[in-house]
C-alpha cells in the first residue's frame, strides 16, 4: 500500500511526495524526506492523532500514521502561524526551527508574496507609525534620518537573505514594494513606482551584508559569491587592476569597512539635501568613500540612474574632476584640452570639407580662424 505525503514547508509553499509503500520505520521516513526534499539537519515528525481530536503527537512508530494520506507541516516558530497537522521541527541542532526553514527556502529559491517586512527597532517603529498616520491625512512622507535608514536597510537585508541569498531584480523590487505598502510614509514622491530608491538601497545593502557574512567565514556565501562573479577571488595568480584601469578598485581606508563607509555615504546624501551645503565636508566624504563607490561600480555595474541616486555629489562638476583625478591621477580639464589640441587639425579639415552641413556660426568661426592664421603669417614673414 502506497503513501501520499503533502509536506508544507511554509504558508506559501507545499511539496507533494508519493511513496510506493509505507516506510518500514520512522527513521526510514526521515531519510526519504531528507533525500527527496533536500532538507538539512535533524528533525522529529509529528502527526495529527484522530483519537485525540487531531492533537499533534510525536511519531514514534510508523504504524501510528493515518493510512494512505499524511500531511506534514513544517512551519516557522516565529511566524505566528498555527500548526494544522504534522510538523517538522529541529532538535539536537545548533539551528532553530525558523533558521532551518529559512535555510531550506534559500536552497529552493522560494520567494514569498507579498514579502514579509520585519519589525524594526522600537524607536523606528514609533516614528513610522506616526508617519503612516500623518500620511493618511496629508499624503506626505516623513524625513528619514540616517540612523532610521540604516536600521531599516539592515533589517530588510537580513530578511531578504534569510529567504534567498541572491535574489533577482524583481524579487528585490517586491521587497521594496512591500516596504512602502506597509509603511506608506516611506513612499518616494519623485519615483515612478514610489520605491525605486529603496529597491536600489536594498540591493546594495544586501551585497554589503553578503560581504560581511563572507568575511565572517560563511562558506555558503563565499562559494556563491565566486560563482556569481560578486567575488573575484583575488589571489596571487590574479592581476590586480591598477590606477587608471577600468576595473580599478582601491582598498578601503584604514579602520573602515563596507558598513562604516555606507554610513558615510548616507551622511553625504543628507548633507547634499541642505540648503547651505558644506563643500569642504562633501569633498572630504567623497574622498573617504571612494573605495566603496568604485567597488559598487566595478562589481555591480549599476545603471547611471542608480549611481545618481546613491552618489548625487558625483554629478557635480567639481566632483567629476576630483573623481577623474582619483581614478587616473590626471587632471580632467588638462587631459581634455591636450586631447582637443591633438585632434584640432583633423577636426578643422573635416569642418572645412563640410561647411554646408554646419550653421552659419561655423563659417564665421572658420573665417575668423583663417584671419588669425594670416595675421600670424604676415607678422612672422
Amino acid at each position: 500500500m502506497g503513501l501520499l505525503l503533502l509536506v508544507k514547508i511554509s504558508p506559501s509553499m507545499s511539496r507533494k511526495l508519493v511513496l510506493p509503500q509505507v516506510p518500514e520505520s520512522v527513521e526510514n521516513l526521515q531519510n526519504i524526506l531528507l533525500e527527496n526534499l533536500q532538507l538539512q539537519g535533524s528533525f522529529t515528525l509529528q502527526f495529527e492523532d484522530p483519537d485525540f481530536n487531531n492533537a499533534l503527537c510525536n511519531l514514534m512508530d510508523i504504524h501510528e500514521l493515518p493510512p494512505e494520506r499524511v500531511i506534514l507541516d513544517s512551519d516557522s516558530v516565529d511566524s505566528g502561524s498555527s500548526l494544522d497537522t504534522a510538523s517538522l521541527s529541529t532538535i539536537e541542532s545548533p539551528q532553530s526551527p525558523s533558521a532551518f526553514i529559512k535555510n531550506y527556502l534559500r536552497s529552493i529559491s522560494e520567494w514569498p508574496s507579498p514579502f514579509p517586512i520585519p519589525a524594526f527597532s522600537y524607536d523606528v517603529e514609533l516614528k513610522l507609525r506616526k508617519g503612516n498616520e500623518a500620511y493618511e491625512k496629508t499624503k506626505k512622507g516623513i524625513s528619514i534620518t540616517r540612523d532610521m535608514k540604516i536600521d531599516i536597510l539592515d533589517k530588510i537585508a537580513q530578511a531578504v537573505f534569510e529567504v534567498k541569498a541572491y535574489p533577482d531584480q524583481d524579487q528585490i523590487g517586491s521587497a521594496a514594494s512591500a516596504l512602502v505598502s506597509r509603511h506608506p510614509c516611506l513612499r518616494e514622491p519623485g519615483s515612478g513606482t514610489g520605491y525605486d530608491g529603496w529597491k536600489m538601497s536594498i540591493k546594495y545593502k544586501l551585497g554589503s551584508y553578503r560581504s560581511k557574512l563572507s568575511n565572517a567565514g560563511c562558506i555558503e556565501v563565499s562559494i556563491n559569491r565566486r560563482r556569481s562573479g560578486e567575488d573575484d577571488g583575488a589571489g596571487p595568480s590574479l592581476k590586480r587592476a591598477k590606477r587608471g584601469e577600468i576595473n580599478y578598485v582601491p582598498d578601503h581606508p584604514d579602520t573602515h569597512t563596507d558598513d562604516s563607509l555606507e554610513e558615510e555615504r548616507l551622511a553625504l546624501v543628507e548633507e547634499l539635501k541642505k540648503r547651505n551645503k558644506n563643500v569642504a565636508l562633501i569633498k572630504q566624504q567623497m574622498e573617504v568613500t571612494f573605495s566603496l563607490r568604485r567597488k559598487e561600480i566595478v562589481e555591480l555595474v549599476p545603471m547611471v540612474s542608480e549611481v545618481q541616486e546613491r552618489w548625487p555629489a558625483l554629478f557635480y562638476e567639481a566632483e567629476i574632476r576630483e573623481e577623474f583625478l582619483r581614478i587616473t591621477n590626471k587632471d580632467l580639464i588638462d587631459n581634455f584640452r591636450a586631447a582637443i589640441n591633438q585632434h584640432t587639425p583633423r577636426l578643422l579639415k573635416l569642418y572645412r570639407a563640410r561647411r554646408t552641413a554646419f550653421p552659419p556660426e561655423m563659417n564665421q568661426l572658420l573665417n575668423r580662424l583663417d584671419e588669425e592664421q594670416m595675421g600670424v603669417k604676415s607678422s612672422t614673414g
